[in-house]
């Protein structure tokens, strides 16, 4: 069977190979740190599901390839930072791109079809059953969030220019920021316990810390650079906004599975919209009240 196959197929079907073989032992051991039963039994059977598609690519091959063992590594590291689902749905879009390529050759090898089909419908079931804890209080980052970058946001931005001093300006936002994260929390924790949560302590939690790391982002241009330069910090912190919106955004469209750009779009247009307003309010309050720090 090996003779048959033409050079560029064969390079496929190693690449699937040493995806497959390093998705198994990743999954296992991925499996082996999981304290909930049913993730264990979903990761352990996605594992053996992973070596049997090694296998059958092996006997179109007829080769043994070696693991991507700095790929394990890496991803073994992230699943702990960003999560598990985010993780190995960012890792199998890597294998979807050889499945892309393996179906440009299926006229010599139209056994392929099946056999991917019928991967892709498998690993789907099983990782419809995976169950992240992070995953149910996404709504909690959400609020915490998205008010922290409009409320804030626009807050630094009427501030900036109505006291024209880095220092001041980072003061004041630090103590907008804290009080406001102690609220919403507080807030978020009253609203949960109304509605019957008993996890409500821990969904504050996620609000309270979703808006104190954004609140330490956009403040912290303006504590590095000096009190003249508060329109680079400006600057800075409006990069970051658009750089903290990106990155969750995205998290959350790989995570579950939602569209990128209608929600990237829909959370710049606000904050931004926000903070041009109140950067706008900032100039006129100043030049009415005719206030001017030195």
């Amino acid at each position: 069977m090996v003779s048959e196959l033409s050079a560029a197929l064969q390079k496929h079907l190693l690449r699937m190979q040493q995806d497959e073989l390093t998705g198994s032992l990743l999954y296992k051991k991925i499996a082996a740190r999981q304290k909930d039963e049913q993730n264990r039994r979903v990761f352990l059977d996605i594992s053996r599901a992973e070596m049997g598609h090694y296998e059958t690519w092996k006997e179109y091959t007829g080769r043994d390839v070696a693991p991507n063992r700095a790929r394990i590594a890496l991803i073994s590291v992230l699943s702990r930072i960003l999560g598990i689902t985010f993780t190995i749905k960012f890792f199998e879009k890597g294998e979807d791109a050889g499945i892309s390529n393996l179906r440009s050759v299926e006229r010599e090898l139209p056994e392929a079809r099946a056999i991917i089909d019928e991967e892709e419908e498998h690993e789907t079931r099983l990782m419809a059953m995976i169950d992240e804890e992070r995953l149910h209080y996404v709504g909690a980052i959400v609020l915490g969030l998205n008010d922290a970058l409009v409320e804030l946001t626009g807050t630094i931005a009427g501030l900036t220019f109505a006291l024209a001093n880095c220092r001041l300006v980072a003061l004041s936002g630090i103590i907008t920021g804290v009080s406001a994260t102690l609220s919403m929390a507080a807030s978020n924790y009253l609203a949960q316990r109304a509605e019957g949560n008993s996890k409500a302590l821990k969904s504050s939690a996620y609000t309270g810390v979703a808006y104190l790391i954004t609140v330490v982002l956009i403040v912290l241009p303006y504590l590095l650079l000096p009190n003249e330069q508060y329109l680079a910090a400006f600057a800075i912190m409006i990069c970051s906004v658009v750089l903290i919106i990106l990155g969750f955004n995205y998290y959350i469209s790989v995570a579950q599975g939602t569209p990128f750009f209608r929600r990237f779009g829909e959370m710049v247009l606000i904050s931004l919209g926000v903070a041009a307003l109140s950067f706008a309010i900032g100039l006129v309050a100043k030049s009415l009240l005719g206030i001017d720090v030195g």
